[in-house]
């Protein structure tokens, strides 16, 4: 009967080999203690760096329905259940193995998928999802400003193009004829052919002084209007002494 402990260990590794991104299967045969922390510190948060025995690991693959993995858990084995960046770790793994030849890549699991170790190290040649994020970003930018700039170029061009235009029919345009004058002279009034001057008019008048002149003075006249009564001329009295 399989002890508790051993159990939840196989638990432990097939839940492992289950939620990670990828495994990676290794030999430690030859590393001390303080390279192996140096190797878990080189891979940060990225990968889980776990000494196994072979024989659970054997039984926690084959629950995790990875069967062909078995043949890499030969010799001191550890496996680096990579959670965090699969490019990183890899690069993280590859350096150390190349300054450190006593680790060795066996070969692993990516997406439910076997990779051997080349295939492990070419995907450490490749760029990490950080750099590819800012490369996206960067080529979204520049495909953004390209676009504007293509969309602002024709109107730019079209408005230049009127303002040519609009200078080149002002320049042939024919020059404009000048209105004459207006005469502001204010026009005299008609004058009837038929009327008599003003002068001729006045002269045709009979002067006051001249009807004045006809008139007889009023005592004349009183004096013809008593001769005609026969009527004596009253006499003032003598003033009585």
């Amino acid at each position: 009967m399989p002890r508790p402990d051993k159990v939840t260990d196989v638990a432990e590794l097939t839940e492992n080999f289950r939620s990670s991104n990828a495994a990676v299967l290794t030999e430690y045969r030859g590393l001390t203690v303080a390279q192996l922390t140096q190797l878990r510190r080189n891979l940060g948060t990225s990968a889980q760096y776990t000494v196994v025995k072979n024989t659970l690991s054997k039984i926690a693959v084959r629950d995790a329905g990875l069967q062909e993995l078995e043949s890499f858990l030969q010799g001191p084995s550890a496996i680096a259940f990579i959670k965090g960046d699969t490019v990183e770790a890899a690069k993280s793994l590859r350096d150390f193995a190349k300054a450190n030849p006593f680790l060795v890549i066996k070969g692993g699991v990516l997406d439910g998928k076997l990779v051997t170790a080349a295939e492990i190290s070419k995907i450490a040649d490749l760029e990490s999802r950080e750099v590819l994020l800012a490369k996206v970003a960067g080529a979204a930018n520049a495909a953004l400003s390209k676009a504007a700039a293509l969309f602002q170029a024709p109107l730019a061009q079209a408005a230049r193009l009127a303002e040519a235009l609009r200078a080149q029919r002002a320049e042939n345009a024919p020059p404009a004829e000048v209105a004459p004058v207006a005469d502001v002279t204010p026009a005299a009034p008609a004058v009837d052919a038929d009327a008599e001057p003003v002068d001729a008019v006045a002269e045709a008048a009979e002067p006051v002084d001249a009807v004045a002149e006809a008139a007889e003075p009023v005592d004349a006249v009183a004096e013809s209007a008593s001769d005609e009564t026969g009527a004596p001329a009253v006499e003032e009295p003598e003033p009585v002494e």
